[in-house]
């Protein structure tokens, strides 16, 4: 099923590209007409992946079980309508397993506020379906849940929220000492679903309820093995984002009219293009800007991963070209080309585009953070330099996002 990427309808570019123009006036001196014009195109190539993060977790001994009295804990990033999955195997059972609720444990509350303390009646006991409770012979049954036992009781589940890094802490502790289902706890696995703000990319992690199981959740629930579910979670785990309408601008000078490396925020308009996508501000700012030629904007709404933007510009030998477009699902994040372009350059600008930090709002986790537009937050204010992103998070190479064209 095709995946419906923002909130907002994302209209289709209906600009037709244009082919170069030369023309000769018919004015006093008959000087050739020497502009010409272009048409850029921006491209979202970003691989939409499940899982924003995902990661696993174990004892302390060995085998790495957690036993009774014994305490896990996982950190992980989320944003209002996210929630954390996560499995384990009861130890001491032919093939049951802890889980939470479906699509996991909720982490906001309706009024967006984090959720914290006990949470533990989000976690439930499943029966995987696969191995007779009494025998341990082979079966074919659909998952359920494992009926007058309260896990609860047996699993104690405890949140706390770091609120400037949108993070969590998960503390995960073996009640079940003394009880009449008292057992160790396997390593587990968890992940946090991607959100594109309509819905998650996957509402039903790791399993089906009531539906048959898979190779991954057995071995989990019969030998409390996570190697599948590791490689699985692993290979459908990445950052994802949509770009914003791009402000391209013609200009003639060295001086990049957009922005200036090292330096801070102007308060021309850049801020709410990489914090908001809104390039009205630094559009109309531009308009009086020494050199700037002509400006104009790519796309009407956000542009989700597989859809494209363009729009067509005049420009004259000696002019240059430069743009900029949101990190979407990002607090400050924007592309724009790090090296000077000749405007009437052809072809793939990809290798001369790079990610940068507007320095203007804190950073959290990408697609993973309550103050990020993408929620409709509003990112806590810093007065940083702008400089070039880096390696804190797992961002996706500029080329598996962003294919910037010319022809």
């Amino acid at each position: 099923m095709k995946k419906t990427f923002f909130k907002t309808t994302v209209f289709a570019a209906a600009i037709t590209t244009a082919l170069t123009l030369f023309s000769c006036s018919d004015s006093d001196n008959n000087m050739m007409d020497d502009s010409y014009q272009r048409t850029i195109t921006f491209e979202n190539v970003v691989t939409p992946k499940d899982f924003v993060q995902s990661g696993s977790f174990q004892g302390m001994g060995n085998p790495p079980v957690i036993m009774p009295g014994q305490s896990v804990s996982i950190k992980f990033s989320a944003g209002k309508a996210q929630a954390l999955m996560f499995a384990t195997m009861y130890g001491l059972s032919k093939d049951w397993f802890f889980a939470s609720q479906q699509p996991g444990i909720k982490l906001f509350d309706a009024n967006g506020k984090a959720i914290t303390g006990d949470v533990s009646s989000s976690v439930l006991l499943w029966d995987n379906g696969t191995k007779d409770n009494m025998t341990g012979q082979s079966e074919s049954k659909p998952i359920m849940q494992v009926p007058n036992v309260n896990a609860s009781q047996l699993m104690k589940l405890n949140l706390a929220y770091d609120e400037m890094s949108s993070e969590f802490t998960l503390t995960i502790t073996n009640t079940s000492g003394g009880t009449a289902n008292e057992t160790p706890f396997s390593p587990g696995v968890w992940a946090v679903s991607n959100y594109n703000g309509t819905q998650l990319l996957n509402s039903a992690p790791f399993f089906t309820p009531n539906a048959l199981s898979n190779p991954e959740i057995t071995d989990i629930a019969q030998m409390g093995n996570i190697d599948k579910m590791k490689a699985k979670l692993m290979a459908n785990t990445g950052i994802m984002t949509g770009l914003s309408p791009t402000l391209v601008v013609i200009y003639r000078g060295d001086k990049n009219p957009i922005y200036e490396m090292g330096k801070m925020d102007n308060g021309m308009g850049l801020k709410e293009i990489a914090q908001m996508g809104n390039v009205s501000k630094l559009q109309n700012s531009l308009k009086s800007f020494p050199g700037v030629k002509g400006i104009y904007v790519a796309g009407s709404a956000p542009v989700p991963p597989g859809n494209k933007v363009m729009t067509s510009f005049k420009a004259n030998p000696g002019d240059k070209i430069a743009y900029a477009t949101m990190f979407g699902f990002s607090n400050d994040w924007f592309y724009a080309n790090e090296q000077s372009i000749d405007a009437n350059a052809k072809g793939d600008l990809t290798s001369k585009t790079s990610l940068f930090d507007s320095g203007t709002g804190v950073d959290q986790y990408p697609g993973a953070g309550n103050r990020q537009a993408l929620f409709g937050g509003t990112p806590q204010s810093e007065n940083m330099p702008i400089s070039k992103v880096g390696t804190q998070y797992p961002v996706p190479a500029v080329q598996n996002v962003i294919k910037v064209t010319v022809n």
